[in-house]
């Protein structure tokens, strides 16, 4: 237990479709080193993006109209789930090599840093009670118990699972400050209200929050990593089958 190890990768700012690339290489370079447990990176999404669940096939009309009017892009995330709009928030992707089986139980155990970690910022956020909706086009227009709520009900951050031979990559949007007009367009829903933290600036939460990973799995031995050139390029090449291809 206290030989396990982790990996912590800096942020990005990268295109959707590079992103979604990058997370399987990231599980794919934690299954290389037979030492690694947990991997965890943070990213926000040149541009606006919308990306949508492996298995959600129908699109709205209108979102295909925006993708040709270059309002948005759209990918499809290897994982689960309705859309997100990425646009003024903050993405974490977490790595779990052979986690609990039960989804439920990995859910829960693989959110309490982030339950942890806002609840020092004075957000305290606790699991969704609802049913899963697939009928709704959005991820935050319901909270199942895979989702983090605050004290108000209102949903701040939606995750999502792949998993592959027995590993766990979850992933989630960090609702912080969404874009109202394109909010609207997009779900015709109301827009959620800005997620208030005062006492950091929010460029500084990646860092608050790998501090919470990292005391919530005080066991693992982080260490910062970076993906080589020849991942690199691989991740440029493998980013076009994660985009729409009405992009």
């Amino acid at each position: 237990m206290n030989n396990q190890k982790g990996l912590f990768f800096p942020k990005t700012n990268l295109p959707g479709s590079n992103q979604m690339a990058m997370d399987i290489m990231m599980l794919e370079k934690a299954r290389k080193e037979s030492d690694i447990t947990f991997a965890l990176r943070f990213y926000t999404w040149e541009g606006d993006w919308l990306s949508i669940g492996k298995n959600q096939k129908q699109l709205p009309k209108h979102w295909l109209e925006l993708v040709k009017d270059r309002r948005i892009r759209i990918v499809r995330r290897p994982s689960g789930g309705s859309a997100v709009l990425h646009s003024g928030g903050m993405t974490y992707s977490l790595i779990w090599l052979n986690p609990p089986r039960k989804k439920l139980e990995a859910y829960y155990l693989a959110s309490q840093w982030l339950i942890e970690g806002f609840s020092k910022l004075g957000v305290p956020l606790k699991f969704g009670v609802e049913t899963t909706n697939t009928t709704e086009e959005g991820c935050f227009a319901t909270s199942t118990p895979s989702d983090l709520v605050d004290s108000q009900g209102n949903k701040r951050i939606g995750s999502a699972q792949f998993w592959s031979k027995g590993n766990l990559l979850q992933h989630g949007e960090i609702l912080l400050n969404p874009p109202s007009k394109l909010w609207l367009k997009l779900f015709k829903s109301k827009v959620p209200k800005p997620t208030t933290i005062s006492c950091i600036p929010q460029e500084d939460l990646e860092e608050h929050l790998h501090e919470s990973c990292c005391k919530f799995w005080s066991h693992v031995k982080w260490k910062n990593v970076e993906f080589t050139k020849i991942e690199l390029d691989q991740i440029s090449t493998n980013s076009t089958k994660y985009l729409l291809e009405n992009n």
